[in-house]
C-alpha cells in the first residue's frame, strides 16, 4: 500500500511510536516560529528548562502583532525576544518586518520539513508542502530544545481538486467553500491533504492561502504536493536549492474523500461571527460597509495587494468606506512601493498600514459600533475585532475591493457588469521577489546582546504543584458551544501588553464571558469550567490554559474540546474532561463538584471513566482521554516541570 503525502513526511521525522491512525507518534521538529504574543511566554519557559542554546535549523522569533508598540511594555517584551533570540541561536524579526507565517514562507519554509509554530495558522507552510502545526508555546520551546513533538496521527482526508477557477474567484473561496459544506469542527483530528487535477492550476501561493484557512475547519494541518509550480514560487523567491518535489504514491490510502470542482466556485464571504457562516456573496449584497480591511497572513501577500490595486486604478474608494490594506510582510509593502501600487491605492483613498496582524487581534483599526466590516481575514469571531458587538465579514480581497467601491458588499461580477473597463485581475506573480526582509532579520551570529534583557513587566513562569488526589470545588462558570481562546484571554491591546505577567494577565480570564469570574477564582481555592462542544477553538495562545491554572482551577468539564487547546490543558496539568449533553444540561453554575476517584491513582492507572458527583446529590460520567505521556505530564502539574525534571536528569526526549 502506497502512502500519502502526509505520512511520507512523518516517516521521515519518526522519532517514536508507530504511523497509523489514532496513534501517538514523536516526531523531530526541523523549524519553529513564534510571535511577541506567545514568545516570550516560550523563552522563559526555555530559560526554565536551564538549556542552552536551540537545537532545530531554525528557529524563528517575530515581532508582528502589537508592532505598534502602544506601550513600554511592548517595547521591552520586544528588546526581551530579540535578547533570547540572540542568545539562544535563533532568528530575530524586528517589529515590523512581517507576519511571521509570511516572512517564514519569504525566508525559511521548505518541502518536506516539518514545522511548528505558537500560532494556530502555521499550517500555512502547507502549500509549499511543509508540514506545519499550530502548538501551544511549550511544545515549541521543548523543540527547540530537541525534544520530538509529539501527536496523535490524525485522520488524512484527500480533498480532491477538479477544474479550474472561472474569473472572479479565488482560493480564498475555495477553502469559504469547504467551510460552507462543513464547520469549524469538522477538521478536529483530520489533516487535509489536496490531491487532483486542479492543484496544478493553483500558484503556491494560492495554496498557501488554502493551508492557511483549513485551521477554522478545526484541522491539524493541510498540505499540498510540490511540482513545478512551487518550483516557479522558490526560483523567484531567490531560494531555488530549498525546492524538493514531493507528492502522494498513486495508491496511496486516504480516510475519506473530498471532491471539490473548482470551475463550480463562485465568490463567497462568511458573515458574522464564525467562519463557516458563509453564503454567496450576491446573498448579502448590498449590505452598507462602513469598513474594508485587505490584509493577514491569509491574503496579505503582494499577489493579494495586486489585484486589489487593479481594481482600484483611477477610481476611489466610497466616500461612507474606510479602506486600510496592511501587507503581510515589508517585502510586500517594498515591492507594492517599488511598482507604484503604493501610490495608486494611496490616490484611491486607502490607507496603507504596516505590516501587522494587529487588527485582524482587535490591537488597532477596530470598527466603530454599529458599524460593517469587511475584511479578508481568515477569523470573524464575535469581539475579535475589539468591537463587543461586532458586525465582520470575511471574503476575498477581489470581494473587499468590490465592496470598497461601492460602499456596500459587493460581489464583483455585478460591479464587471456596471463598470465596462472593470476587468478580473486574474493571478499574478511579480518577476522577482525583492527582499527588504532580509535587512530586518538578525541572524543567530549577528546578536546584539550579551544575555536576557528583561522589563518590570517580565515576570516568572509559574508552575503547578504535582496533581492531588482531592480535588472538589464549585463549578464556577458554565459556558456554551464555540468558547474561543479569544473569549479566554482576548488578544486586544488592553489585555496583550501583559502576556508577559500571568499574575497580571490572570486578572482578565473569561472577563468576555463573565466579569466577575477572575476574582471568584482566585477566591475560590480550586474549581471547574463547564463547557458545550469545541471549547478552545481559534488561536493557540497557550494563556488560555496558563492563566486558568494559575487561578487555581482544577480541569474543565466539556463535551469536546478543540485540539491544541486540549493540547494546552495538559501541558498545564488540567483534566480536560468529557461530558455527555445531559451531563451538561443538568450540571448548573454554582453546583458543588467532587471528583469521586482519587485523582492521581485515576490519571496514573490510565483509568478513562471518572465520576463525578455534583451537590452530593447525583453522580455523572467523565471520561479522560489522555495517552500514557500525557498523563505522566498531569501527574506531575504540567509539561514544564515534567520535562524540567527530564532534561535535568539528561533525558533528550519529550515527555
Amino acid at each position: 500500500m502506497g502512502q500519502t503525502l502526509t505520512e511520507k513526511i512523518l516517516e521521515d521525522h519518526l522519532v517514536d511510536g508507530e504511523i497509523a491512525t489514532g496513534e501517538e507518534v514523536g516526531i523531530a521538529v526541523d523549524q519553529t516560529i513564534a510571535h511577541d504574543l506567545t514568545g516570550t511566554m516560550a523563552w522563559l519557559q526555555f530559560e526554565a528548562l536551564g538549556l542552552d542554546e536551540v537545537q532545530v535549523e531554525v528557529a524563528g522569533q517575530h515581532c508582528d502583532h502589537q508592532t505598534y508598540q502602544p506601550d513600554f511594555k511592548v517595547s521591552d517584551d520586544h528588546r526581551f525576544l530579540r535578547s533570547a533570540a540572540g542568545t539562544y541561536g535563533a532568528y530575530f524579526a524586528r517589529p515590523g518586518t512581517g507576519i511571521l507565517h509570511q516572512v517564514h514562507k519569504e525566508n525559511f519554509t521548505a518541502p518536506g520539513k516539518t514545522l511548528i509554530g505558537a500560532d494556530s495558522h502555521t499550517p500555512t507552510a502547507g502549500g509549499l508542502g511543509c508540514l506545519g502545526i499550530g502548538t501551544g508555546g511549550l511544545d515549541v520551546a521543548t523543540a527547540m530544545g530537541g525534544a520530538p513533538y509529539y501527536l496523535d496521527v490524525p485522520e488524512i482526508v484527500n480533498v480532491r481538486l477538479e477544474g479550474a477557477l472561472p474569473e472572479w474567484s479565488t482560493a480564498k473561496d475555495v477553502i469559504l467553500e469547504l467551510l460552507r459544506r462543513f464547520s469549524v469542527k469538522e477538521g478536529v483530528g483530520k489533516v487535509f491533504e489536496y490531491t487532483g487535477p486542479g492543484v496544478e492550476t493553483l500558484s503556491a501561493h494560492e495554496r498557501t492561502v488554502i493551508t492557511n484557512m483549513g485551521t477554522e475547519l478545526g484541522a491539524t494541518t493541510s498540505i499540498f504536493p510540490t511540482d513545478e509550480r512551487t518550483k516557479e514560487f522558490f526560483e523567484r523567491l531567490g531560494r531555488p536549492e530549498d525546492f524538493v518535489e514531493l507528492s502522494p504514491d498513486p495508491d496511496a490510502e486516504y480516510d475519506d474523500e473530498i471532491v471539490v470542482d473548482l470551475s463550480d466556485i463562485e465568490p463567497l464571504i462568511a458573515c458574522p461571527s464564525m467562519p463557516d457562516n458563509v453564503v454567496p456573496v450576491r446573498e448579502v449584497a448590498g449590505t452598507e460597509t462602513d469598513q474594508v480591511l485587505v490584509g493577514s497572513c491569509t491574503n496579505g501577500a503582494y499577489e493579494d495587494i495586486l489585484p486589489v490595486a487593479k481594481m482600484l486604478r483611477d477610481r476611489e474608494v466610497a466616500k461612507r468606506t474606510e479602506m486600510i490594506v496592511a501587507p503581510g510582510s515589508k517585502q510586500a509593502a517594498e515591492m507594492a512601493a517599488r511598482n507604484g501600487l503604493t501610490a495608486e491605492l494611496m490616490a484611491a483613498g486607502v490607507n496603507i498600514s504596516e505590516a501587522t496582524c494587529g487588527a485582524c487581534i482587535g490591537a488597532g483599526h477596530v470598527p466603530a459600533s454599529d458599524s460593517v466590516s469587511v475584511r479578508t481575514f481568515n477569523r470573524n469571531f464575535e469581539g475579535r475585532s475589539g468591537m463587543e458587538d461586532d458586525a465582520v465579514y470575511l471574503c476575498s480581497p477581489e470581494v473587499a475591493a468590490a465592496t470598497a467601491l461601492t460602499g456596500e458588499i459587493t460581489d464583483p461580477r455585478d460591479l464587471a457588469d456596471e463598470l465596462d473597463d472593470l476587468e478580473a485581475p486574474g493571478f499574478e506573480y511579480p518577476e522577482r521577489y525583492i527582499g527588504a526582509s532580509e535587512s530586518d532579520i538578525i541572524m543567530p551570529d549577528q546578536a546584539v546582546d550579551d544575555g536576557l534583557v528583561k522589563g518590570p513587566n517580565i515576570d516568572e513562569v509559574p508552575l503547578k504543584d504535582p496533581l492531588g488526589s482531592d480535588l472538589t470545588g464549585p463549578a464556577l462558570l458554565k459556558m456554551p458551544d464555540n468558547i474561543t481562546t479569544d473569549h479566554i484571554i482576548p488578544a486586544t491591546q488592553e489585555v496583550s501588553v501583559y502576556r508577559s505577567n500571568v499574575p497580571k494577565l490572570s486578572e482578565f480570564t473569561l472577563k468576555r464571558v463573565d466579569e466577575t469570574f477572575a476574582g471568584r477564582a482566585a477566591e475560590a481555592d480550586g474549581g471547574f469550567l463547564v463547557a458545550g462542544e469545541n471549547y478552545g477553538q481559534g488561536s493557540s495562545r497557550e494563556h488560555a490554559a496558563l492563566c486558568p491554572m494559575y487561578l487555581g482551577i482544577h480541569g474543565v468539564l466539556a463535551q469536546s474540546f478543540a485540539r491544541i487547546h486540549k493540547s494546552n490543558l495538559i501541558n498545564f496539568g488540567l483534566l480536560p474532561l468529557s461530558i455527555d449533553a445531559e451531563t451538561y444540561d443538568r450540571i448548573e453554575q454554582g453546583d458543588d463538584v467532587e471528583l469521586v476517584d482519587d485523582a492521581v491513582e485515576a490519571v496514573e492507572s490510565g483509568q478513562e471513566t471518572l465520576t463525578i458527583r455534583v451537590n452530593d446529590d447525583w453522580e455523572a460520567t467523565a471520561h479522560l482521554d489522555a495517552n500514557e505521556r500525557e498523563r505522566e505530564l498531569l501527574a506531575a502539574g504540567g509539561k514544564l516541570p515534567h520535562t524540567r525534571r527530564e532534561f535535568a536528569d539528561g533525558v533528550d526526549e519529550e515527555a
